[in-house]
């Protein structure tokens, strides 16, 4: 489980550079960008922030997101 410091921390990396990017924690293994709704996986309690994999899921439903996140 990612703590809940880091949760506080961590920033979508498109939006933080226009605004907050402020992201919330979703089905307890993707962050999502509440500004443009990127998706961000947690494998393994390491959240992967780069911009490439939250594109890759920018468009999927937050109720379809797997869980486990896929590799």
């Amino acid at each position: 489980m990612v703590s809940q410091e880091l949760l506080e921390l961590l920033r979508c990396p498109v939006c933080v550079q226009e605004g907050k990017g402020e992201l919330k924690l979703v089905k307890d293994t993707w962050l999502v960008c509440e500004t443009c709704q990127r998706k961000y996986p947690i494998r393994e309690d390491i959240p992967v922030m780069l911009i490439e994999e939250g594109d890759k899921w920018q468009s999927v439903p937050v109720d379809e997101l797997p869980v486990p996140p896929p590799s």
